[in-house]
C-alpha cells in the first residue's frame, strides 16, 4: 500500500510540474498575463493560469483513485472504491475548474460566477456529502445538524470557494496554506476513520500544490500565478475534503473542526464582509485591507507574509489534530484555542495596522 501511495503522490507532483511548465511557456508566447490594477501588489508581466497545472493533476488523480485503482487487487488499497455518488462531486469540481479557466481569459460577472458555484454546491449536497454534526459531542446544541446539514453545507461550499480566492494576493500564500491544510486533513482522516482513499486524495492535493509552488514561491518572485480560476477551484476542493468518504457515507468530520483548520481564509472573509458593510459598500467591492495587505503595510515582504501565515496554519493544524485525539471537555478546549489564536492574530494585526496608518498620516499622533 505504501508503494502505491508513493507512486500516486509522486505522479501528482510530476503532472502538476509538467503542466504548469507548459502553461508558463505558452502564456509567455501568447502574452496571457495577469492584469495590474489597484488591488494587485505585483509588477511586470506574469502569467495567471498556473491553477491549470495543479487542478488538472488533482482531477486526474481523483479519476485514477476513484475508477482505475479499484481495478488493482483489493489488498493493495483497502476501502478505496468510490460509490456512484462521488461522480457528482467530480462533475462539480470539473465545472468549477472549467468556468474558472474561462474567467481568467474573459472575466465573468460576479452573478454568473456565483451561479456556477451554487450549481457545484448543489451537486455535492444532493449526493449526500454533507456535515452531520457541529462537534464530536452527539447531544444537545452541539450534536447532530439534522436537516440543517443541507443549508449549512451549501453555504460552507460557496463561502469557502470565495474565501480562498480572497487570500490569493501574495506569491505562494493561497497555495502554501492550502497544501498545509490538506496535509492536516490527511492526518485527521487517518485518526477519525483510517480512510485510505481520503488520505490519498488529501496527499495528492498537497503534492499537486507543491508542484505549482515550485514556480509560484517568491524566490525572489513568482513566475506564474494560479489565477482566479485556480484559487476558486482550490477553495471548492478544500470545502469538499471534510465532506467526502470513500463509501458514499458521511465522513464524520464535524463542522467546527473543519472551520478551525481553515480559519485563515474564513476569518479574512468575515473581516472583509464586515469592513464593507461598515463602510456601506457592496460586499464584492475590492480593497487592499486583507490580512496579507495589512502585513505588507507593516513592513513584511512576500516571504515574511508567507512565513507568518504558514506558521499560523501549522498551529491551527496541530490544535485541531490534537483536539480530535481527545474527547469531551479537553477536545473543546483545544478546539476553542484554535479559534482564540486566529481571532487574537487578526485583531492584533488590525489594530497595529490601524496605528501604523495613523502614524503615517500624523507623525505627531
Amino acid at each position: 500500500m505504501v508503494f502505491v501511495f508513493g507512486i500516486v503522490i509522486i505522479a501528482s507532483f510530476v503532472i502538476s510540474v509538467i503542466i504548469v511548465a507548459q502553461v508558463l511557456v505558452l502564456s509567455h508566447k501568447k502574452s496571457w498575463y495577469d492584469p495590474i490594477d489597484e488591488r494587485k501588489i505585483h509588477t511586470g508581466a506574469i502569467p495567471r493560469l498556473g491553477g491549470i497545472g495543479f487542478a488538472s493533476a488533482f482531477i486526474c488523480m481523483c479519476i485514477g483513485i476513484g475508477f482505475i485503482i479499484p481495478l488493482l487487487p483489493v489488498e493493495l488499497i483497502p476501502g478505496i472504491v468510490f460509490h456512484l455518488p462521488f461522480l457528482f462531486p467530480l462533475i462539480a469540481m470539473i465545472l468549477v475548474f472549467i468556468s474558472g479557466v474561462f474567467d481568467d481569459f474573459r472575466p465573468m460577472a460576479p452573478r454568473f460566477k456565483l451561479l456556477i458555484q451554487i450549481i457545484a454546491a448543489f451537486l455535492v449536497v444532493m449526493s449526500g456529502y454533507t456535515f452531520q454534526s457541529i462537534t464530536f459531542i452527539n447531544q444537545g446544541i452541539l450534536g447532530n445538524l439534522n436537516w440543517l446539514r443541507y443549508p449549512v453545507t451549501f453555504l460552507w461550499i460557496v463561502g469557502l470557494t470565495n474565501a480562498v480566492n480572497l487570500i490569493d494576493g501574495v506569491d505562494g500564500l493561497a497555495g502554501g496554506i492550502s497544501a498545509l491544510a490538506s496535509l492536516f486533513f490527511a492526518l485527521i482522516f487517518s485518526r477519525i476513520a483510517n480512510n485510505s482513499a481520503m488520505i490519498l486524495i488529501c496527499l495528492c492535493l498537497s503534492a499537486a500544490l507543491v508542484g505549482f509552488l515550485v514556480f509560484n514561491m517568491p524566490f525572489p518572485r513568482a513566475k506564474i500565478f494560479m489565477g482566479d480560476g485556480g484559487s476558486q477551484f482550490l477553495g471548492f476542493i478544500l470545502a469538499l475534503l471534510p465532506l467526502l468518504n470513500a463509501g458514499g457515507a458521511p465522513s464524520g468530520f464535524p463542522l467546527l473542526y473543519a472551520a478551525a483548520l481553515l480559519g485563515i481564509p474564513i476569518f479574512d472573509t468575515f473581516a472583509a464582509i464586515w469592513r464593507r458593510i461598515r463602510d456601506r459598500r457592496r460586499i464584492d467591492t475590492p480593497d487592499r485591507l486583507h490580512i496579507h495587505h495589512k502585513l505588507m503595510n507593516l513592513g513584511f515582504n512576500a516571504r515574511g507574509v508567507d512565513a507568518i501565515l504558514y506558521g499560523l496554519q501549522i498551529l491551527l493544524g496541530i490544535l485541531v489534530f490534537e483536539s480530535i485525539r481527545y474527547k469531551g471537555a479537553l477536545s473543546l478546549i483545544l478546539l476553542g484555542a484554535a479559534y482564540v489564536a486566529t481571532s487574537a492574530f487578526f485583531i492584533t494585526i488590525h489594530f497595529v495596522n490601524r496605528h501604523v496608518i495613523r502614524k503615517r498620516k500624523d507623525p505627531a499622533a
